[in-house]
């Protein structure tokens, strides 16, 4: 704003001026230091600052604080929303494993079983790419849990299966691919 002529800055000063309450004393210390670090008057340094913080704002890249607390509320909850999600597929995923695991597995359990055997593709794929497995160490590729003695015996079906056709030899340290 243009000055008035025939007036200098010191009669002006009273209508130039503002008076700005912070919280509370330490934050007035806190400029003040902040000012005088930076070399200039509290004035210069609370006046660049506003106006940095105005120029922001109108290139959009300013978010006022409480808008920021909002949106990491929003986050939270839907991070939050997001676990529970989360942890409900994972265990729908699990059981859905284990059932397919067993439906897999009742060809081989069913002594009068007629009709095609499929095996286990992950069973065949390790094999392979391992030097040698144990037994343990395949039950833990397939994520097959030791105490589950129906997927088990599957599992001994299928090696001892793969075996008679010549696919696999079963050695002192384990199971090894031949094919």
């Amino acid at each position: 704003m243009p000055r008035p002529k025939g007036r200098d800055k010191t009669e002006t000063i009273k209508d130039r001026a503002i008076y700005v309450y912070l919280p509370s004393e330490e934050i007035v210390e806190k400029w003040k230091s902040s000012a005088k670090s930076s070399g200039v008057s509290i004035s210069k340094f609370v006046f660049e600052h506003v106006e940095n913080s105005l120029q922001q704002e109108k290139e959009n890249s300013f978010v006022p604080r409480a808008e920021l607390l909002k949106q990491v509320r929003e986050l939270r909850e839907e991070s939050s929303r997001l676990k529970e999600e989360n942890k409900i597929l994972k265990s729908a995923y699990e059981r859905l494993d284990e059932e397919l695991k067993h439906y897999r597995a009742k060809p081989f359990l069913e002594e009068e079983y007629e009709g095609i055997r499929v095996y286990e593709k992950e069973l065949v794929k390790i094999l392979k790419e391992k030097q040698r497995v144990d037994n343990y160490e395949l039950l833990e590729f397939l994520n097959i849990d030791p105490k589950d003695s129906e997927l088990v015996k599957a599992i001994s079906k299928q090696l001892a299966n793969l075996q008679a056709y010549g696919l696999v030899k079963q050695t002192i340290n384990g199971w090894r691919w031949i094919g």
